[in-house]
């Protein structure tokens, strides 16, 4: 008698050891292996060059990502035509969940700029919203323009005579000043730079009337008077410049044109490895020392699921294309 009670006994405890064990493999997603994931490092592809603002909140995001994981997220920098060089490797990787790609808008944009490009949107799955940036819009302390209003006023009593600095053709802060141009029918100068900061540093040289910028690059310059803030292109106001207007509080409806960045993964890569690396993504912009880390280099964490990411890209892809048909613009 006492055998048979220990013998069911043990078969209890097996039988709960074997719920244990079950419970705990079905929250780990397992590869086409059928190994537990991840079971080795995870690459994590910035498009651009180290030192960028995407190279800085990638590796930020790739730390905290590792450690709950328990896997390490290794950064990767592979910068080349706009970003198009390391998001045409991502989606050209094996779709095993072991390779990801920080990218910018110019996801969104790529695809009606460029004649060819080395990947197919198709080819890339969304994972997780990462990071918004707001975009400021600041002229230089000659031109005679107090606000936005006024600035598109002597734009339009000038046509052609006001200039804007940009990062280069088909860059946010170029095609932000396009749509203001087509929202107000005004005509400006676009003169291109090897990137943002140069075309900032030829304004404030009095090279240029006008430029649209990451609000942290401007800050310093507005706060020494080198730069005159007209608007942020935002639905809020930001904390760091509260006194300056959003674009709508300006007087200009629709002009909302912020950078932000979005997590993504070769396609085919299995839907539950997806699921779980949104999920930790969004726990770790969620976490109070990646939200501080983030802060500090004056960026906003901004996490959103595979859908809200897939959404996003849709509606930049369609307010872009057409703005970018109707001026001709056109990349090789």
């Amino acid at each position: 008698m006492r055998l048979i009670r220990n013998r069911g006994r043990l078969i209890l405890g097996s039988l709960f050891l074997a719920l244990l064990c079950g419970a705990a493999f079905a929250q780990a997603p397992a590869t086409g292996s059928g190994q537990a994931y991840p079971n080795k490092p995870i690459r994590l592809i910035l498009p651009f060059p180290p030192g960028s603002p995407n190279d800085t909140v990638g590796r930020a995001l790739s730390q905290k990502l590792g450690e709950l994981l328990g896997e390490n997220v290794v950064p990767e920098n592979r910068p080349g035509a706009g970003g198009n060089v390391g998001i045409g490797a991502a989606a050209m990787s094996t779709p095993d969940g072991y390779t990801l790609v920080l990218a910018t808008p110019g996801i969104a944009l790529s695809p009606s700029l460029y004649s060819k490009l080395n990947y197919d949107a198709r080819d890339l799955a969304p994972v997780a919203r990462v990071i918004t940036i707001q975009n400021i819009l600041v002229v230089h302390p000659s031109v005679p323009a107090k606000t936005l209003r006024q600035f598109i006023s002597l734009a339009r009593a000038h046509p052609g005579k006001l200039n804007f600095a940009s990062g280069g053709a088909g860059t946010t802060n170029h095609l932000a000043n396009e749509l203001l141009m087509s929202l107000e029918k005004i005509n400006m100068v676009h003169v291109p730079y090897k990137g943002a900061t140069l075309g900032m540093m030829a304004m404030i040289g009095g090279e240029v009337d006008e430029v649209v910028v990451p609000v942290p690059a401007a800050i310093p310059q507005v706060r020494a008077g080198k730069v005159r803030a007209l608007a942020v292109l935002s639905e809020q106001r930001v904390p760091a410049l509260p006194e300056v207007p959003t674009s709508k509080e300006a007087g200009v409806d629709n002009f909302v044109v912020p950078i932000w960045y979005g997590l993504f993964i070769p396609a085919r890569t299995p839907p539950d490895i997806v699921a779980r690396l949104s999920r930790e993504v969004i726990k770790a912009l969620e976490s109070p020392d990646l939200r501080e880390r983030l802060s500090a280099m004056g960026v906003e964490p901004w996490p959103g699921t595979p859908e809200q990411l897939a959404s996003l890209v849709r509606s930049e892809t369609a307010r872009f294309a057409k703005l970018i048909k109707s001026i001709g613009l056109r990349l090789e």
